[in-house]
């Protein structure tokens, strides 16, 4: 399995290098060429997504407001509603034959949930699940409840793209202007939010390397 670090990359150039690579993986695996599983990690400039069930109403700004805010908005192939991606926040997109590692979809989530959830514990941050939502929360069942990872897939044929978005030192301001993942009555928040302090988004994007890695690979 390879990791990939991209770096700070546009939504749209990190779009099209996932499609690449998926379709690649795919082509190999039907004629029964050789390929590599992916685990890429990266940043993006600000922009939001919408899934393909996602609610247009989610969007609470126009196109004009979009530009003076120095956002994009994408409607992509993964599932899930609308989330933010931005500055501060570990985006992971797995490219990954599900069947070499002898996974179904749901298990697949559960292991993108817990390795994030054992990231959060390594910084003293207790997280969890939320029964019927998919991500990483906080405080859940609580009113005090609030994300700290959304996740949205795209499974074809077993094969995997997109991913997850833990927020680390994320600007949460710009969650304000989408009803996150579709939910109008649920909060956010960011690993910098819960310590009261920054953390470098490298050393948190190696211990999801290390975490993700070994889930995947040694269950």
């Amino acid at each position: 399995m390879k990791t990939e670090y991209w770096g700070m990359i546009p939504y749209g150039e990190a779009w099209k290098r996932q499609t690449e690579l998926f379709d690649s993986l795919v082509m190999a695996r039907e004629k029964g060429l050789p390929y590599e599983n992916r685990l890429i990690f990266c940043q993006h400039p600000h922009v939001y997504t919408l899934g393909r069930h996602g609610k247009e109403t989610n969007m609470l700004l126009t196109p004009e407001q979009l530009e003076r805010i120095h956002a994009e908005l994408f409607h992509i192939d993964r599932g899930g509603d609308i989330t933010y991606h931005g500055p501060g926040q570990l985006v992971c997109y797995p490219i990954l034959n599900l069947e070499d590692l002898h996974l179904g979809l749901k298990s697949y989530l559960d292991v993108l949930e817990e390795a994030v959830i054992r990231v959060c514990a390594s910084y003293g941050i207790l997280a969890g699940r939320v029964a019927g939502a998919t991500g990483v929360w906080l405080d859940a069942g609580t009113p005090k409840e609030r994300k700290i990872c959304a996740m949205g897939v795209r499974s074809s044929h077993f094969i995997t793209m997109h991913g997850l978005a833990l927020n680390v030192n994320t600007d949460l301001e710009y969650f304000r202007y989408i009803h996150p993942c579709g939910f109008i009555d649920k909060g956010v928040t960011s690993i910098r939010q819960e310590l009261g302090h920054g953390i470098p988004v490298e050393e948190v994007e190696r211990r999801l390397d290390i975490i993700l890695r070994d889930l995947l690979l040694n269950r």
